[in-house]
């Protein structure tokens, strides 16, 4: 597809400018283009940052060609070009950014002055902590997100089990949190602004505050009531659910892992009685989930002694016989060749002209009528491949304003 097409999907028409960088606004601009919003991207003069990150071929980002999907991507010197900046932001319908608390203002470019062009902008602000309190001025990148809203203190083991500092989980998940949120938003605020008897003012702009910490700290299930019952602090609990017994993960003979969810009182009994210990599946030791949990170690060392006497799909097959939730631990070439995500074009195989023939991830939302594959319209471009197009084509403005 050209990008001067038109785009379909639940979102075609809306038309987002993205001052993102990194990963927090350009997660959520991507969710938006995923459902066919228009999203023009404005990157600094020489690109995103981000765009240095990780694997590549030939000088280009493999990450960028899922990231930046979808995107008409412009160089653009918000220092230098305020007034293409701000063309650019009377035809928007959103405006999503992450810079530093008060960095937009500084530019020139605060919610005030944006509102002047354009009283119907939806501007969605991502930042560390937020656009006030103490903490608002402070730096942050998704590691201290986690940090500071708790998720990082739960990702390690019991206290004398490793001496090893609590580990991330893998992913940027401040970042694509906060992403996340600021779709849904910005996406309420446009609710808000145009639904007739929607609350509020219609026709009036919004501006969407939302922070890594408060994202991830959203996140804390039960831990403030628990907090506030008797002081209690939810500790880290390695691999197992502290909720819910027997739920665990459990090496193999292959020497790879299996996850077991036992949760409820059914599928415990299916368990055992699956592992060749029928007798605990009625043993009143082990009756409710508040018993299970006491005895866990019990439990799982029962399961542990049956897993390790098989290879791990071996023992999801016979689980999953039993209809007892499990999974061995895929990694991304697991995830690949399997026939459920194949099926359900979860992977994608695309032709990325700057990359060559690669992978995306299908949309993790999916709405009946809409092909999966028709989700990728190009894959991420090169630094201000659209700049052209968008400043004299869709804004009309005159060569010597570029």
């Amino acid at each position: 597809m050209n990008p001067g097409e038109t785009r379909t999907g639940p979102l075609a028409g809306l038309k987002v400018l993205e001052l993102g960088h990194y990963i927090a606004a350009p997660f959520c601009t991507h969710v938006l283009a995923d459902l066919g919003a228009e999203v023009i991207k404005a990157e600094p003069p020489g690109g995103d940052p981000f765009r240095g990150w990780g694997a590549a071929v030939d000088g280009n980002s493999v990450w960028f060609s899922v990231n930046g999907r979808n995107k008409l991507c412009i160089e653009l010197d918000l220092k230098r070009q305020k007034d293409i900046a701000l063309k650019l932001a009377e035809r928007a319908d959103v405006l999503v950014e992450n810079f530093r608390a008060g960095q937009l203002e500084r530019l020139g470019l605060g919610p005030d002055v944006l509102h002047r062009v354009n009283p119907r902008l939806v501007i969605a602000r991502i930042s560390g902590y937020g656009q006030d309190g103490p903490y608002r001025d402070k730096p942050a990148f998704g590691a201290i997100g986690e940090a500071k809203g708790g998720i990082r203190h739960l990702t390690g083991y019991p206290a004398g089990a490793s001496d090893l500092p609590p580990p991330r989980c893998g992913i940027s998940i401040s970042d694509d949190l906060a992403g996340m949120y600021a779709a849904i938003g910005l996406l309420a605020a446009l609710w808000q602004c145009d639904a007739p008897g929607a609350a509020g003012a219609r026709g009036r702009g919004r501006v969407v505050d939302v922070n890594l910490v408060d994202s991830v700290f959203s996140l804390m299930e039960g831990m403030l009531p628990e907090h506030a019952m008797d002081g209690r602090i939810r500790q880290p609990f390695g691999a197992a659910l502290p909720t819910a017994a027997p739920t665990n993960t459990y090496p193999c003979a292959d020497g790879k892992w299996l996850c077991i969810a036992g949760n409820s009182d059914l599928i415990f009994g299916r368990l055992m009685r699956e592992i060749g210990h029928p007798a605990l599946a009625d043993d009143p030791r082990y009756r409710t989930n508040g018993d299970r949990c006491a005895r866990r170690n019990e439990l799982d060392s029962v399961i542990a002694a049956w897993t390790r006497t098989l290879p791990a799909k071996a023992a999801e097959e016979r689980l999953e016989a039993s209809d007892v939730p499990c999974s061995r631990l895929y990694d991304i070439a697991d995830c690949v060749s399997d026939p459920h995500f194949q099926a359900r074009k979860s992977v994608l195989e695309i032709d990325d002209p700057l990359i060559g023939r690669t992978f995306h991830p299908g949309p993790a939302i999916r709405l009946d009528g809409e092909r999966p594959e028709a989700v990728v319209a190009w894959t991420g471009p090169k630094v201000g491949a659209h700049t052209d197009f968008v400043l004299h084509e869709l804004l009309k403005l005159p060569r010597e304003m570029a």
